[in-house]
């Protein structure tokens, strides 16, 4: 059976559930504390039960946002999935409602607009198809040409749902691949045979992720998951030809963790930063007592080769944009020793965008390392190889996430990627210079404390604030900022490329990204703005309305948001453009911006009883003021 082996055992679970559901529903938090455990597929199933007993038409108290509407399409019988992945969002922070409809019907469900699929106007569209109905169960029978044409049609019919999905319901669309289930014909040259229908499903596999990736659907890799795992554990043959459940109920919990993860990913919600302890975590030993020579690390040991594999893994994770930080008990010197001086230390200082070593309590620590990094405590995620250390952290700092390090460092790096924690559904040649942007970031900082004169200091960092329209360059980071800013994001509205693109197709507004660089580097893009036209004001004549303005928290403090909105200004002037319109939209991040119009110089337009508000500016009477930096376009 799969696990969540990266996730703490008690073994006093089902006294908690009973006690939880004993009178009123649980409130929103110690619901998140019962799914965050490896449960078995039997206690998911009686989770489940007690939630749809009283919660099945309403959030649980203490939920801010509205729930999110999934609806699970597909060719096979769905329902067994549900369970896991109710279980499997409340795990992964979002309270869910589900749609599924009867057996087969997803293209007509698709295609009729008085379908109960359009009423229910899900958020999210799981498109779960299997091989058997995409390519059919006899292939072989067929001649290479008319398997190629059963292939192309098969991916005819994807691409037609995704672009329902989209048009109709703006939902995230995942896409799951196709289990390798069918038989081999030749063995180990199945790609001879053109009409092999486990060669044809590896084909319609690469397909469908090339094919995703170019219309924003997320996928969802059953195939890779199987090669991991075994494909008997994610499929029963002898369910599949009882009750036709493509995927086993025994992999149904992990199933919708895997669902779950993506979605997740999709709103911005993974982590962004590995804290990392030292001893028997990085190395073997204690640095402080073994010494330098006594640690274990490297060639010649067992041991010291899983603690070197882990550091390896860890510093892939970094290279694609994980922050990597260090939070020991320890003296600073002593911790930082191998670092530098230890033949066998993969990692380098010039790695850890924030070292932290001291006696001081973890969880004090921890709340250091988010402030000077600047990002949300639940952004972090902490590794530790003592037990006490982990629970001490679930406790004080439940929203940071802490896997299960087993005893055995070999299974370091298999716990840590099987977690999740960094699922991602977009690779940008910016997450590939995060590590040397926050060490810049630690270099800006200590500037900052040598200066008494801030303006002084902004301008002694030669900033220049780059701007360019949105083009298929810098589309790919633009979406993934979109769909990843928090703090930082007037509006928090989330958009596809394909989204992104139709808007700039129907209107003729304002689409820029902007990138600042300074003396330490190059910060990379770090503000979105699309402002979109407005008729929906008559005393505003000519009005645009910014539709999405969001930045990097990296930035703040260096006056950005007045250079972006002297821009923004600009542009609109330009286009004929006399009123902007700002909208502020509170979320449970968002705070940090609620007088961000106000402090800019926008008039309140209204306010509504969510805390909603609308702001104006009067475009020719906009006074532009001084900014520490140069503002040009980029060519």
């Amino acid at each position: 059976m799969l696990k969540f082996d990266w996730l703490p055992k008690s073994n006093d679970w089902g006294l908690r559930l009973n006690a939880a559901f004993k009178g009123a529903a649980p409130a929103w938090p110690e619901l998140v504390r019962l799914a965050d455990e490896d449960l078995d597929f039997v206690q998911i199933a009686r989770f489940d039960k007690r939630l749809s007993a009283v919660l099945a038409e309403r959030v649980p108290e203490g939920y801010v946002q509205p729930a999110t509407k999934i609806a699970l399409l597909g060719s096979s019988t769905l329902e067994h999935l549900v369970p896991g992945l109710r279980v499997g969002a409340i795990r992964q922070g979002f309270w869910p409602r589900f749609y599924v409809p009867d057996y087969g019907q997803y293209i007509q469900e698709m295609l009729d607009e008085k379908s109960d699929l359009n009423r229910f106007q899900p958020d999210v569209i799981v498109c779960a198809l299997d091989h058997f109905h995409l390519l059919g169960d006899d292939i072989s029978s067929l001649s290479v040409e008319a398997a190629e044409g059963r292939l192309q049609e098969a991916l005819k019919t994807l691409v037609m749902l995704w672009t329902r999905a989209h048009e109709r319901f703006g939902a995230q669309v995942i896409q799951q691949t196709l289990l390798p289930a069918q038989a081999p014909l030749m063995g180990h040259n199945e790609h001879l045979m053109g009409n092999s229908g486990l060669w044809l499903t590896h084909r319609l596999n690469s397909l469908i992720r090339k094919t995703a990736h170019e219309r924003g659907v997320d996928v969802l890799s059953l195939d890779m998951l199987s090669a991991c795992d075994g494909l008997d554990a994610w499929h029963d043959v002898r369910l599949w030809h009882r009750a036709k459940q493509y995927i086993s109920p025994a992999a149904g919990p992990y199933y919708g963790e895997q669902v779950a993860r993506l979605i997740r990913a999709r709103r911005g919600g993974s982590a962004k930063c590995l804290v990392l302890d030292l001893d028997n975590t990085l190395w073997g030993g204690v640095i402080g007592d073994d010494g330098l020579a006594g640690i274990v690390l490297g060639q010649g040991s067992a041991e010291g080769e899983a603690f070197l594999a882990f550091q390896r893994y860890v510093r892939a994770l970094s290279r694609r944009g994980v922050i990597l930080a260090v939070c020991s008990k320890n003296d600073v010197k002593n911790a930082k020793q191998p670092f530098s001086s230890h033949p066998d230390m993969l990692l380098k200082l010039e790695d850890i965008a924030c070292f932290v070593a001291n006696w001081q309590d973890k969880a004090s620590n921890l709340r250091y390392i988010a402030k000077t990094l600047n990002i949300g405590i639940d952004s972090l995620v902490f590794t530790d190889d003592n037990p006490f250390e982990r629970n001490l952290i679930r406790q004080e700092l439940p929203m940071v996430r802490v896997p299960e390090l087993p005893d055995d460092p070999s299974f370091y790096v298999h716990t840590l990627a099987r977690s999740g924690y960094f699922e991602s559904v977009s690779l940008t040649s910016e997450d590939l210079q995060r590590s040397v942007q926050y060490q810049a970031n630690l270099q800006r900082a200590a500037l900052l404390e040598e200066q008494t004169d801030l303006g002084a200091y902004l301008n002694s960092l030669g900033m220049v604030l780059e701007w360019s329209r949105f083009n298929d360059t810098n589309l790919p980071r633009i979406v993934q900022l979109i769909n990843k800013s928090n703090q930082f994001n007037l509006t928090t509205r989330r958009y596809t490329e394909e989204d992104v693109s139709l808007m700039m197709q129907a209107d003729q507004g304002v689409f820029i990204s902007l990138r600042l660089t300074d003396r330490f580097g190059d910060n990379g893009i770090i503000a979105v703005v699309m402002a979109l036209a407005d008729h929906s004001h008559p005393q505003l004549s000519a009005a645009l309305r910014i539709d999405t303005w969001l930045m990097s928290c990296r930035v703040l403090g260096r006056q950005v948001e007045q250079a972006t909105l002297q821009v923004l200004v600009g542009l609109a002037k330009n286009a004929g453009v006399e009123h902007l319109i700002g909208e502020y939209l509170p979320t449970a991040k968002n705070g940090m911006v609620s007088d961000h119009y106000q402090e800019l110089g926008f008039e309140r337009l209204s306010e509504a009883t969510d805390g909603t508000t609308q702001w104006s500016l009067a475009l020719n009477a906009f006074n532009y003021g001084q900014v520490p930096m140069t503002i040009k376009e980029s060519v």
